[in-house]
């Protein structure tokens, strides 16, 4: 089977086009989903110790879920291949360089970043610098 997206590392950085999502964004563990809508769900992952899930920081206090973590969400727009190799490595050392953390997601279509609230202006001009 073909991969679906690019795999040229070369042309996924030069096309990265990263986008700052609008709101804030929080990691939460859950175990019941039942005060939770699909769509209000932006990742969800389920693991030993619980299910994270990403939501609106908003949704996260409204609804009294604890969280330790306060992101920004920049979507690169470029739709690279899961088969891609080393595009998560050049993003998150571009990011490392200037002393921002990463929490990355790849979706089918594009690679999703959640970085410190603080550090969205840094990273943002640090993965548009990628793209030069």
């Amino acid at each position: 089977m073909a991969p679906t997206g690019e795999t040229d590392l070369t042309k996924i950085l030069k096309t990265l086009r990263p986008v700052l999502n609008n709101g804030e964004f929080v990691f939460c563990v859950v175990n019941n989903f039942a005060a939770l809508k699909p769509e209000d769900i932006i990742m969800s992952f389920r693991e030993e110790e619980g299910n994270t899930i990403i939501i609106k920081k908003k949704l996260a206090d409204r609804l009294h879920l604890p969280y330790s973590f306060v992101a920004s969400w920049i979507t690169l727009s470029v739709h690279s291949s899961l088969a891609a190799v080393g595009s998560t490595a050049a993003f998150s050392n571009a990011l490392a360089e200037k002393g921002i953390s990463c929490n990355v997601v790849a979706a089918f279509y594009h690679d999703h970043i959640f970085v410190d609230k603080k550090d969205t202006d840094k990273a943002m001009a640090a993965l548009a610098g990628l793209s030069e």
